[in-house]
């Protein structure tokens, strides 16, 4: 070997060295820095001809990719449950505690109570009023119910078009890494910021939809959702939804009023279990167009009930398709669907709207009031809302109950379901979690990468005494010479 190869050998070691200090000052400012991934410097011998010496091959970031996709599926079925919840929590802000007298059940209770007072005291307008009111305010809470229902719908369609907007912008980003990072390789550059940018991109992305990463050739990698839809390979894929301005209760997807979801202009299905369920995105779907129209079902029915209890053979003076105490939208119960935002008291007994309160004692298609001691309807209107019966709509089940009982199921129905997410939401962050740990032990180790600069210092410190030898060696022939 001569004194020159010696002397290349000496530099290309000092070069390896410096880098190797780099990479090592890389981690260790960025061991608390989420979405870093640790370097490590790839080292090779020279061939090719020369006499040995070292080269440097690269920057490896150091990831699990397996662990890295488990996490992955991990935090979109943690988004999928924390947007569950979230709903889930303004929904029974909405309902009430049962306990409350402003729930369904409290609300049915004190309506119960004023029909007994009211029947021991007929002549009592005072009484009657008391019947009016807790009606008008049972009614009044479906109506309000209704609406925050259909109110969450809106705001679940709002954020699928915001998830939307968001996703495309996303895949955008990964499509433009992708590029730079194909570049930056083909030009020798270490392109381990980039990747990492692309990963936490990537790791955004999962929250929505569940995506597995495919890498692909020169560092670029492809997305691929469930069923094997490609959001990226190469070119990006482009998202579009349609939200609307207002949704209620008979707006659906099935019937075209609501919007769905397609990829590249294809319809794709977000229904639960299919599709791109399975993060933020399919919980959105899910809510809008499962979970929220079920509790809406189950409201109607609640509405539906009472509004029948107290049609159909109850008052003798009315008629035939003329509407009961309790109407839909001031006539006989129609369409069930959304029945719970119409529901509403008869003008016919109500003061403020042009009508009587004796009529609740009277008839509410009499000409004129009766005997002001005669209970008859108000006892029978109180026996009508206690009987045992059948529902015309199916969403609470088909067993005979009262009108209290059936708003209780509903309320039941509604804690058992916050219940079911609350426990999805437990299991899912734990599941996370652990898998987040695992992740962040393959992350930076202070302590090792600390060693290995104490190795990279005597290293440097070798070398540089090498090129100091080879320096002085050079120096005593230039003197002989």
């Amino acid at each position: 070997m001569t004194l020159s190869s010696a002397l290349s050998n000496a530099l290309s070691g000092l070069t390896a060295s410096a880098r190797g200090a780099g990479v090592i000052s890389s981690n260790l400012s960025n061991a608390l820095t989420d979405g870093y991934a640790a370097r490590n410097l790839s080292l090779t011998a020279r061939s090719g001809g020369a006499d040995g010496g070292v080269m440097v091959t690269g920057v490896t970031r150091l990831v699990d990719l397996a662990l890295l996709g488990d996490r992955r599926q991990a935090d979109a079925a943690l988004s999928r449950a924390d947007t569950r919840a979230g709903y889930l929590e303004r929904l029974t802000a909405l309902t009430g505690d049962p306990t409350e007298e402003r729930s369904l059940t409290g609300l049915m209770a004190r309506f119960e109570s004023a029909l007994i007072s009211a029947a021991s005291l007929p002549e009592s307008d005072t009484q009657l009023a008391g019947v009016l009111g807790a009606a008008q305010d049972l009614t009044g809470a479906l109506n309000g119910l209704s609406v925050g229902v259909q109110s969450l719908r809106q705001e679940a369609d709002r954020g699928i078009a915001g998830q939307v907007q968001h996703l495309n912008s996303a895949l955008k980003k990964v499509e433009a890494l992708n590029r730079d990072i194909i570049a930056g390789q083909a030009q020798g550059r270490d392109t381990s910021g980039l990747q990492d940018q692309r990963q936490a991109l990537i790791d955004d992305i999962s929250t929505a939809i569940p995506v597995q990463e495919i890498q692909r050739d020169f560092g670029a990698v492809a997305l691929m959702a469930a069923g094997g839809r490609m959001l990226l390979d190469g070119e990006a894929a482009e998202l579009t939804f349609a939200p609307r301005n207002t949704v209620a209760a008979h707006m659906t997807l099935e019937n075209g009023l609501l919007s769905g979801l397609q990829i590249n202009g294809t319809e794709v299905s977000m229904t639960s279990g299919q599709g791109l369920a399975g993060g933020a995105l399919g919980a959105l779907f899910a809510l809008r167009d499962e979970t929220l129209p079920q509790v809406q079902a189950e409201l109607d029915t609640v509405a539906l009930d009472l509004i029948e209890r107290f049609e159909t053979g109850l008052d003798a003076s009315l008629s035939a398709g003329q509407p009961g105490l309790f109407t839909d939208a001031g006539a006989v119960a129609g369409v069930e669907t959304g029945i719970a935002g119409r529901i509403g008291i008869n003008a016919v007994v109500d003061p403020d709207q042009g009508g009587a309160l004796w009529h609740l004692r009277d008839g509410l298609g009499a000409g004129q009031p009766g005997n002001v001691g005669n209970a008859d309807l108000l006892n029978a209107m109180l026996d009508r809302l206690t009987a045992q019966r059948p529902q015309s709509g199916n969403a609470l089940g088909t067993t005979d109950r009262d009108a209290a009982t059936l708003a209780s199921d509903f309320l039941s129905n509604i804690a058992g379901l916050e219940n079911s997410i609350a426990q999805d939401q437990s299991f899912a962050a734990a599941h996370q979690g652990e898998l987040k740990e695992l992740e962040l032990a393959l992350g930076v180790d202070s302590d090792a990468e600390l060693q290995k600069l104490i190795l990279i210092e005597r290293a440097y410190a070798a070398n540089a005494k090498m090129v100091q030898a080879v320096d002085e060696m050079l120096q005593r022939l230039m003197e002989i010479g």
